[in-house]
């Protein structure tokens, strides 16, 4: 196991670094602490071969190429206050109503126009194989109450497992939902991941109004296009649907117990990805509005069915939603959430 830290570029005067950690078997990942963002990961294939499969970018100026910032798809990065849409950019918490930048239409998208993606985290190795990265939230920063101290890890086992823990605590009840936004591609980016097969372990979906925002209901996709518990090509699916995946898979996880949630594989690079989380949602998406004018430094394609997000979270538009599962952390109390994201080949 080992670490390095580079300079990665200048923000507001504020010099920005690049947080590397690399396990035995090759695995690497690489986090800048603007936005508390995975830039690279690299991982062998089935022949050995190491190569990248995240979206991101070699300098922080890649984060501000007008094709990146015009298309805003939060490659890599930690989202929050509240990810996902909340609808009207409002909500109402013990009386008192609220108002959200609006960022995504009329609703709030991941958190606002400064979310924690756009905020530059402090940052710390607190071990061989573990990064710290912590924040503070002010009150009504994006129109949010209270003051939250927010800390994420970012821990690379050698079982090739990247665990993500995230762990906040305000000091007014607030709505909290992080999530990591990576965009992965199993096959290093030279297909699109339409030849991926995804498994995902339930058979609800939250439905999405025609804003994008979660309506609170829930429906049963079994043995429809989108039923994924049984493992399905990514590319026939999206051909079934006449679309991509937009979609808010629900878990039975009242506990907020760690579980297996979804595994995503590909015959091609013989890579696959097993995802396990606390948390009762997961947005699937599969860049289906993602530009093709997005390149990485070295050339490296990105675009429409380049990349897949497996974004685990709280119910988007919980706020809004009645009993929506963990939406609002009290005063004083810690949100915790973990999500693994475990590499095979």
């Amino acid at each position: 196991m080992s670490t390095n830290i580079s300079e990665f570029g200048v923000f507001n005067t504020e010099k920005i670094k690049l947080y590397t950690l690399k396990n035995s078997s090759g695995v690497e990942v690489k986090i800048t602490n603007y936005g508390a963002t995975i830039t690279t990961l690299k991982v062998p294939n089935s022949q050995g071969k190491i190569e990248n499969i995240a979206c991101g970018f070699d300098t922080l100026e890649g984060y501000f190429s007008k094709e990146y910032v015009g298309n805003s798809p939060y490659f890599g990065s930690t989202v929050g206050r509240y990810c996902s849409q909340i609808k009207d950019a409002k909500f109402t918490l013990n009386g008192k109503s609220y108002s959200l930048e609006a960022n995504c239409g009329d609703n709030n998208l991941h958190g606002g126009v400064v979310g924690f993606d756009k905020r530059v985290w402090n940052a710390e190795f607190i071990s061989p194989n573990a990064l710290k990265m912590s924040l503070n939230s002010t009150d009504l920063e994006e129109g949010y109450p209270g003051n939250v101290e927010v800390y994420v890890l970012f821990t690379l086992t050698d079982d090739n497992e990247l665990k993500i823990a995230y762990s906040a605590t305000p000091d007014q009840d607030t709505p909290l939902s992080l999530t990591n936004h990576t965009y992965f591609n199993l096959d290093a980016f030279s297909n699109t991941i339409e030849n991926h097969v995804a498994q995902v372990n339930t058979n609800k979906k939250q439905i999405m109004d025609d804003t994008g925002a979660g309506t609170g209901e829930i429906e049963d996709v079994s043995n429809k296009a989108d039923d994924l518990t049984k493992g399905k090509k990514i590319g026939d699916v999206h051909e079934a649907m006449n679309d991509g995946f937009e979609h808010f898979y629900v878990f039975d996880n009242p506990n907020f117990d760690l579980q297996e949630v979804a595994t995503i594989k590909s015959e091609t690079s013989g890579r696959s990805l097993t995802v396990l989380s606390s948390e009762p949602c997961m947005l699937l998406y599969t860049g289906k509005y993602t530009s093709d004018e997005i390149k990485r430094e070295n050339g490296e394609q990105y675009g429409k069915y380049k990349g897949f997000c497996c974004e685990t979270h709280r119910y988007q538009n919980g706020p809004n939603i009645e009993n929506s599962p963990g939406t609002i952390t009290k005063a004083g109390e810690e949100f915790k959430s973990t999500t693994i994201f475990k590499f095979g080949w």
